[in-house]
């Protein structure tokens, strides 16, 4: 038998140090779980943050003053037009250019981002033009574009309403014949309305913009690489919060297989960056009209087709507009 002595002997643990151990193993355990957790709802917080700032932003656009008017632009004499929303909700402001006796009104539907004056296109190049044409002219802000009562941009559903109170003036003022000229997101708008109202007799769409997941998705990518999923679902949930709008609002889908009773001239550029024209060229194939027409331009970008190519542009606007019977006149082309 032998007997292990001195400093060779093992050292024996006592219960008290085993339980010591483990009791510290177990919080440092809990404090790592504690900073992975504490680090995982960080990011997921500053990711939900970064999607509410960009609803936040889509929804609050930044619009330049008005700096001009008919009358300094373009030698056009013009009224100051104030109306309402359709439902009432909402007070607009506008220009009203009579063109004589006529009984023809464009009324022009601008962009997201801009007012009335939507100086890229430019818009007061195309009020003079319409004028010139014998049309009376409206051009207004929407909402999200006023500088006394503004508005949080709803991607069409609280414009529809106001596009439709500016078509309830023009009829007021006595138009017999009325056209949309939209640009953008003012053109989606345009196709919007154009589901509920008799009193439209053409549009001209440029650069139809369209709220849908997929023009979203097209223009946040464009900006900052998300993931598509879960950055949609996240903003769906958002926009409502932070507009009072969801996507689900938007009749995206009968606006892309509704075939108008109008007719309606599309126009779109190639390397449009923010509306992807198969949409655009999609929903012009659903047309049946005789005279609705398209015109898909090679290599052109969003609203700057006219800028691009002002004469083939006005051109072809201009046989638009002269297929519309006169109002006055039904059987005179």
């Amino acid at each position: 038998m032998s007997i292990t002595t001195g400093n060779n002997a093992p050292l024996a643990q006592s219960p008290e140090t085993t339980t010591g151990l483990s009791a510290r193993m177990i919080r440092f355990k809990h404090i790592v779980l504690s900073l992975i957790l504490s680090v995982v709802f960080f990011l997921v917080f500053c990711f939900i943050a970064l999607h509410a700032y960009i609803a936040w932003v889509l929804s609050n656009p930044t619009v330049a003053p008005l700096y001009s008017n008919p009358k300094l632009a373009k030698e056009m004499e013009y009224e100051n037009a104030l109306f309402h929303s359709i439902d009432g909700k909402q007070s607009l402001n506008g220009w009203y250019i009579p063109a004589g006796e006529s009984t023809r009104t464009i009324i022009l539907s601008h962009g997201y981002g801009a007012n009335r004056e939507e100086t890229w296109i430019p818009m007061y190049d195309l009020a003079h033009y319409a004028h010139n044409l014998n049309f009376n002219v409206l051009m207004f802000d929407y909402g999200f574009a006023s500088q006394t009562s503004k508005e949080v941009a709803t991607g069409g559903k609280e414009e529809k309403r106001q596009l439709l109170g500016a078509i309830q003036l023009a009829k007021q003022k006595g138009a017999k014949q009325i056209v949309v000229w939209g640009f953008s997101m003012g053109a989606g708008t345009a196709l919007q309305a154009g589901l509920d109202t008799k009193d439209v007799d053409a549009m001209i769409l440029d650069s139809t913009f369209l709220l849908e997941p997929d023009t979203l998705y097209h223009n946040i990518k464009n900006q900052i690489d998300l993931p598509r999923h879960p950055s949609l679902e996240i903003l769906e949930l958002l926009f409502p919060v932070l507009n009072g709008t969801s996507l689900d609002q938007i009749p995206y889908t009968e606006v892309k297989s509704h075939d108008y009773p109008f007719p309606t001239l599309f126009i779109h550029g190639t390397n449009d960056d923010k509306a992807p024209y198969p949409i655009a060229e999609k929903i012009a194939s659903n047309q049946t009209h005789p005279d609705s027409d398209s015109w898909i331009v090679e290599g052109s970008r969003h609203e700057l087709i006219f800028r691009e190519h002002p004469r083939e542009y006005l051109r072809r606007v201009s046989t638009f507009l002269g297929k519309l019977e006169s109002p006055d006149n039904p059987s005179a082309q």
